[in-house]
């Protein structure tokens, strides 16, 4: 396999982007190229290289064994790529990007992050609350607080804790309709969200079968920090995870009526890419997350 003195940098750069993306049109996308301008490239390559990288078929490419050995190094190389120039912008210690769900950062990461700078002074840390799975190839995010089953390929997973859930409410609302005396009660109320499958599985844990959950309205707030405010305030019924909230338990702003606690097997897990374990300010975030958890009996 003989290489032009020129390396074909760009190409390489639109061959990785087909392959991983499976399609010239999703790469010109990515990439902000035209399809035929896609096809130029790859073209280029395999002359470049000597042999096809691609078999074309209608409406659909595959890559040929050739193409199936290059691919992989070449998103390896890539990444090595993006690593050192990340390394180039920041300092060694430099700004950690961190993505998290609102109620993670709000009710667990936020209130211990000084600990973390006691720590490591020199690590600004940049928060991006979200609940969506973010692409660590294309946002500039260092390490992510993600909840779900842990199933996301290609990358380093640390599970930190578990998730139970049980309903709670304002004491001043369970007043209103005379207190809570069985789970059956709670149905008087508005619930956040009662489509939730949480709330179905909460139920049926309590032994309640018969409710009106599907014929409710779906009154979604987006996070159960949100929720937890809005029950706080006395508009309904949230179903959160009592960990998060044991401080406004302890002060009366919030009314845990039943100890029946349900998980559905999801847990919080830190992620980052395989490729960037080693960065010094993600092992330091790594090494002090898991202690904090370890501490705190997760």
């Amino acid at each position: 396999m003989k290489l032009s003195k020129q390396f074909p940098l760009n190409a390489l750069r639109v061959f990785e982007a087909a392959a991983r993306l499976g399609s010239f049109t999703k790469a010109g996308d990515e990439l902000g190229m035209t399809q035929t301008a896609v096809s130029y490239q790859i073209k280029l390559l395999e002359e470049n290289v000597g042999e096809p990288l691609f078999l074309r078929r209608p409406r659909q490419i595959a890559l040929t064994e050739t193409g199936e050995r290059l691919a992989p190094k070449v998103t390896e190389a890539f990444a090595m790529l993006h690593d050192a120039m990340a390394t180039a912008r920041d300092s060694v210690e430099g700004t950690l990007a961190i993505s998290s769900t609102h109620t993670f950062a709000s009710k667990w990461l936020a209130p211990r992050l000084g600990s973390f700078h006691l720590k490591h002074p020199a690590i600004a840390v940049r928060f991006q609350a979200s609940s969506d799975i973010i692409d660590f190839a294309r946002e500039q995010i260092d390490v992510g607080i993600r909840w779900g089953d842990g199933n996301w390929p290609g990358l380093t997973l640390h599970r930190l804790m578990g998730l139970e859930f049980t309903p709670m409410l304002s004491p001043k609302l369970a007043e209103t309709a005379g207190g809570i005396r069985e789970p059956r009660d709670l149905l008087k109320f508005d619930l956040f969200d009662a489509g939730d499958i949480w709330w179905k599985q909460w139920f049926e844990a309590a032994g309640i079968t018969e409710t009106d959950l599907d014929r409710r309205p779906r009154n979604q707030l987006g996070s159960q920090a949100v929720e937890a405010d809005a029950a706080i305030a006395g508009h309904g019924v949230a179903i959160l995870h009592p960990a998060f909230y044991a401080a406004e338990i302890a002060l009366g702003r919030l009314y845990q009526p039943f100890e029946l606690t349900r998980s559905d097997g999801k847990a919080y897990w830190l992620v980052y890419p395989e490729n960037r374990r080693n960065v010094p300010k993600i092992k330091a975030f790594r090494n002090w997350i898991l202690e904090e958890m370890k501490a705190a009996g997760n």
